[in-house]
């Protein structure tokens, strides 16, 4: 079988690769290196095709989905900041190159596209764990531009017959998670503080919680949604659990400086997870103990990354704190 992979080279994408490639996949990576790294592929370079390209731009980069079976829209742009302060970027690649994306998948008629949709689409939700019907209430541009992007999937779907679904994800963390970013992955911000001996800075009192799911949990969720038979479909990928932020620094262990709440936040983050239970029989399996465990053993990955305090912080979301209030 032969896969495309967008945003290969970044976070979840790496992993994705690792799993289709055990799979006996013929893999094609998509990628502007914007944010994913080189290094997330050195280790399986040998063994894929790795185009150089920008899915904001439409060009004959979609020759290369002639032939492939299934493709996992990953390539994204992230962060919350950014999406304010720099909102066209953020609509070119999340809503513009998931259109370029569904017009090659179309053209090319694939068996199955994949999206990597974001839980941030419910805003601050009222009902947990968290369902797919629950009302949509994107905060921010990033959270917007997703949920539009999901919303064109699910649109060429239904109209142009393309078989999609949407996996919309819960707080993923795990290796080879981003390292930068204007404050970004809370565990990237957590683990480089923790290899420079700084304390962990916990928004508020710590005591909201998130479901953080395993990276290795979403690649299976991922393949097995490309297996089904489903279409049109939208399907929250989580833990089954919800964790504090105190909880997480107990396990990573290091002192703790608390820094202002901020505004657009939710306190508690929770996927009800009972359509994937039932559509695509998948279970969650790593605990968060497990997680956290396996990040400390690779810790040097975040050797490099910016190491946050509180004055940093403040000068970086002053502009979350002004739009978001």
């Amino acid at each position: 079988m032969k896969s495309l992979v967008t945003g290969g080279a970044g976070f979840i994408g790496s992993h994705l690769i690792d799993g289709l490639l055990e799979q006996g996949n013929e893999v094609i990576v998509l990628d502007n290196f914007s944010t994913g790294r080189p290094q997330n592929l050195s280790h399986v370079e040998d063994q894929i095709d790795i185009i150089e390209c920008d899915l904001s731009n439409s060009g004959n980069w979609d020759r290369f989905f002639k032939g492939v079976t299934r493709v996992f829209h990953l390539a994204a742009l992230a962060d919350i900041v950014p999406s304010i302060e720099n909102p066209r970027s953020y609509y070119e690649a999340n809503v513009n190159g998931t259109f370029n994306v569904v017009e090659a998948c179309k053209k090319y008629d694939i068996k199955k596209l994949i999206y990597s949709a974001s839980s941030s689409c419910y805003g601050i939700p009222e009902v947990f764990p968290t369902p797919e019907t629950a009302e949509i209430r994107p905060k921010y541009p990033y959270a917007l531009t997703k949920f539009l992007g999901e919303q064109i999937v699910l649109h060429w779907s239904a109209v142009y017959g393309v078989p999609s679904v949407s996996t919309r994800f819960f707080n993923v963390y795990g290796t080879r998670s981003r390292t930068s970013g204007t404050y970004g992955a809370v565990f990237g911000v957590f683990l480089a503080q923790k290899l420079s001996n700084k304390p962990f800075t916990v928004v508020g009192d710590g005591t909201q919680t998130r479901d953080f799911t395993y990276v290795t949990d979403v690649v299976s969720a991922l393949i097995l949604a490309s297996e089904s038979t489903l279409q049109n479909e939208i399907i929250n990928i989580g833990s089954d659990n919800t964790y504090s932020i105190n909880k997480l620094v107990d396990l990573l262990e290091g002192e703790v400086v608390y820094i202002p709440k901020r505004p657009g936040e939710p306190d508690c983050t929770w996927a009800d997870i009972s359509k994937a239970r039932n559509l695509l029989k998948w279970e969650p399996k790593v605990t968060l103990e497990e997680g956290v465990s396996t990040l400390l053993e690779n810790i040097d990955y975040w050797s490099n990354a910016p190491v946050w305090d509180v004055d940093s912080i403040s000068v970086s979301t002053k502009t979350w704190f002004e739009y978001l209030k």
